[in-house]
């Protein structure tokens, strides 16, 4: 298949699986769950240049590990977990991309607001509902998608950036809707932010520079 054909059938199959296929049963639901991301890896794979470096594998096993978390959400603690190891995949892949400026170094201003506002709010969500073997886990959670954030906004490259604030915006969402308070649609908003997010991560790969940066603070 022509890596110019699979954004199409990601689209659909995202669309299919968002909008289309039963809730019940859970695992014929889960099923087609993985589907796109199963293709946004086979995409990222075809994104990848002939000079390879290390960014461009971590970032591909930082996809593996979501497509896991994915796969074992309805567990939080272990779906969290893979999530959080890919979030460290595509924080080490982003680091190596470093390229300083003022203006998007800034960015840690607000994104450090975001985190101590969700943070503080779930935090205190959680203790009132008595589960507090999962602070931690949160707050861990929390700080590496925002410093994985930050570091893709340090690359420059903009399919980086739009893909990991999307991601964070996904996981908002999730995390208001499964500690806070409801959210209207959240299934849709979570996935369509959630699937166009690694779609745009794996499509970064192709412009990410195969000349490994230095990391510089």
């Amino acid at each position: 298949m022509y890596a110019n054909q699979l954004p199409i059938l990601i689209f659909i199959m995202s669309i299919l699986y968002i909008f289309i296929i039963p809730s019940e049963p859970e695992n014929f639901k889960l099923f087609f769950k993985l589907i796109p991301m199963i293709l946004i890896i086979i995409y990222a794979l075809k994104q990848m240049p002939r000079q390879q470096t290390k960014t461009h594998w971590l970032i591909l096993i930082g996809l593996i590990f979501c497509s896991i978390g994915d796969g074992t959400l309805q567990w939080f603690v272990v779906g969290l977990t893979a999530f959080l190891i890919g979030h460290l995949f595509y924080l080490a892949g982003f680091s190596l991309q470093w390229k300083f400026s003022i203006i998007r170094a800034a960015s840690i201003i607000p994104l450090i607001i975001y985190g101590l506002f969700m943070g503080n709010a779930l935090i205190h969500a959680i203790i009132t509902s008595g589960n507090q073997s999962l602070i931690i886990p949160v707050i861990f959670y929390i700080v590496a998608i925002s410093f994985m954030a930050w570091l893709a906004i340090m690359t420059g490259n903009r399919f980086a950036i739009a893909g990991s604030i999307l991601f964070v915006i996904s996981d908002s969402i999730l995390s208001w809707n499964m500690f806070i308070s409801p959210v209207a649609y959240s299934h849709i908003l979570i996935m369509t932010t959630y699937y166009a997010a690694q779609f745009l991560i794996a499509h970064s790969l192709s412009s990410l520079s195969s000349k490994q940066s230095r990391l510089v603070w």
